[in-house]
């Protein structure tokens, strides 16, 4: 069974591990291997009782509470396995990380995810080599607790063991399953049995098929970076889906994510309500009206269907 670390007192931990190193150079030059080794295993304890007193509190006295604390002071940063293990004091600091993540409802994206999701998103966190992610990279990307991620997790491993869907159907179930809730990409990636595939498929759910799956940057600049959203249950008219996604973004930045007939944004949104933002042809796209930006404008759902209504 693996040693508990001990929080106490840092300066204390860092005098005994300096008091042994010093002391380790008689048995480096004089004894034999085992002896040596033995006379290190004490450095191991110490240095884990050094690492998890870097946070001295009393709501850190356990592993999983250390690494929420640290992440919780570097929100939106990209952090290593290496410096949560030395924070934790236990080398399981992975599992902790999980219960964080399913258990607890904190949106923790791990470094195989980030590296799935799409370009624009990985850019705003780093400003190059995004593409060296490694696996045992982290970022919490909210300091927001969500309460009801548990039963998110126990309905993706459902979802995830249904037989004959493809990897598309099973995130769309998913959504459906949860609309109007932010999802994370860890989330989706569960869903999808881990391949890597699941960030085209997401795409593929708002780009050919019409489905309203916001991220902050298609239409929910809100949404922290990793966060996916199905706005309604409800897929755009076909016609619609033929908009290149730059020129629906282009659309959407232009006319500053507001409805141009009622003026609605997403700063008025909540759970209740049923608009999300959509782009409208102009001249109508069965009249010849091209996939342009002069040929579109911002409009809710709401505000669409009047407009389709009155043509």
């Amino acid at each position: 069974m693996a040693k508990h670390s001990k929080p106490g007192n840092a300066e204390k931990y860092r005098l005994q591990l300096i008091e042994l190193l010093e002391n380790f150079e008689k048995h480096l030059k004089n004894s034999e291997l085992r002896t040596q080794v033995l006379e290190l295993v004490p450095a191991t304890e110490l240095l884990q009782n050094l690492g998890c007193s870097l946070i001295p509190s009393p709501d850190t006295g356990s592993a999983r509470a250390r690494i929420l604390a640290y992440m919780k002071k570097y929100v939106g940063v990209v952090l290593s396995g290496e410096e949560l293990m030395v924070v934790a004091g236990i080398s399981e600091y992975a599992r902790r990380i999980r219960e964080l993540r399913v258990q607890f409802g904190w949106k923790i994206l791990t470094g195989v995810t980030l590296k799935n999701m799409e370009s624009e998103e990985i850019a705003e966190l780093f400003d190059s080599g995004y593409t060296q992610l490694k696996p045992d990279q982290y970022i919490l990307v909210s300091d927001k607790e969500d309460t009801q991620a548990a039963h998110r997790w126990n309905v993706a491993n459902d979802i995830r063991k249904t037989k004959g869907l493809s990897v598309r159907d099973k995130i769309l179930k998913y959504f459906r399953s949860f609309v109007g809730m932010e999802i994370s990409g860890e989330e989706l990636r569960y869903v999808a049995g881990n391949k890597t595939e699941w960030a085209r498929r997401t795409r593929e759910l708002r780009t050919e098929f019409g489905w309203p799956v916001m991220t902050r940057f298609t239409g929910r600049p809100d949404l922290p970076v990793g966060i996916y959203l199905l706005e309604k249950d409800r897929q755009a008219p076909e016609h619609d889906r033929k908009i290149p996604e730059p020129v629906y973004r282009a659309v959407l930045v232009r006319d500053n994510y507001t409805c141009q007939d009622c003026k609605w944004t997403h700063e008025q949104w909540n759970r209740s309500d049923a608009r999300h933002l959509e782009a409208h042809h102009i001249k109508p796209h069965a009249e010849g009206g091209s996939n342009t930006a002069d040929n579109l404008i911002t409009l809710c759902n709401i505000c669409h269907d009047e407009r389709h209504r009155k043509c």
